[in-house]
């Protein structure tokens, strides 16, 4: 289950894990499915109605806790079945090949003289990476983020058409996303957001335009609460054979997707660090 619109981060992570999980025989069939609605809490509603079902798994992330805090959904990514942290994946400062902003500095001086003058676009709901990624770089910058012009769409695929469109003039969202756009030259990236650089995309990090900021998107995998121990273990071990297969390291490799695999205990933890980081932001933000 792809709790987001096709052609998004979550929709292209889950597709490249399914047919994975196929071309390896790890199963016999794995079939995605979006179910669209509220930044992802309309499909965490689902999942959690789906107790006991040990042959449904959800992708998710950063943006579906974010939505749950958000709208104060009574569900919570730690009330359902933890299986496994995936990946990371960068932001990115998107923009269109004709843009005015010809480099990040272009970008960073626009926004600073007049926030609310550059129109940002995001893939993910109030509280979603694509929300609070641009919101901490205007901090960051000194930018007051009442004053961000800031709209939110339901997924990547609807942040790319409002892209092209030109009714945002930047988009942020995971780099993995418009990979084709980007090589295709119909969409430039300015920076992207973590440490390092992406392979294969010609931008520079934040830092190195001199700004103080390095963020993180990531994706995960839940069960419905209430399956089996069994059977837990069985999604675990399907999803590690997953990780170490060719064709997922490949699609890591091609994405610009860092390998963060964890499960058990650990994802539990980080779920629930998640889960806090998410809430005090919101609250810095003055949104709860």
């Amino acid at each position: 289950m792809v709790p987001h619109s096709p052609g998004g981060g979550y929709d292209l992570t889950a597709r490249t894990a399914a047919r994975t999980l196929e071309d390896t025989k790890a199963v016999a069939r794995c079939d995605a499915f979006n179910v669209i609605g509220s930044g992802g809490t309309v499909a965490m509603a689902r999942l959690m109605n789906e107790r006991g079902n040990g042959s449904l798994i959800m992708m998710m992330g950063l943006g579906v806790i974010g939505a749950c805090s958000a709208v104060r959904s009574t569900y919570r990514a730690t009330d359902a079945t933890p299986l496994a942290r995936l990946i990371d994946d960068q932001e990115g400062i998107v923009v269109p090949a004709e843009s005015r902003f010809r480099t990040v500095d272009d970008f960073l001086s626009a926004w600073r003289q007049d926030p609310g003058g550059v129109r940002i676009g995001g893939g993910s709901f109030t509280g979603g990476p694509d929300h609070l990624f641009p919101m901490e770089l205007a901090r960051t910058l000194g930018i007051d983020p009442a004053r961000v012009d800031f709209s939110q769409y339901s997924g990547g695929g609807d942040l790319l058409t409002a892209l092209l469109g030109r009714r945002v003039d930047a988009a942020v969202s995971g780099t993995g996303e418009y990979r084709s756009q980007i090589a295709g030259g119909g969409l430039r990236v300015l920076a992207v957001s973590g440490r390092e650089r992406v392979p294969g995309i010609d931008a520079p990090t934040l830092r190195e335009a001199g700004v103080d900021l390095t963020f993180n998107n990531w994706r995960g995998v839940l069960a419905p609460p209430g399956i089996t121990p069994g059977r837990r273990r069985a999604l675990v071990d399907m999803l590690a054979r997953m990780r170490s297969s060719p064709q997922w390291q490949e699609a890591l490799r091609r994405n610009g997707w860092t390998d963060e695999f964890s499960t058990g205990t650990d994802f539990e933890k980080f779920l629930a660090q998640q889960e806090e980081r998410v809430a005090k932001a919101l609250r810095d933000l003055g949104r709860t």
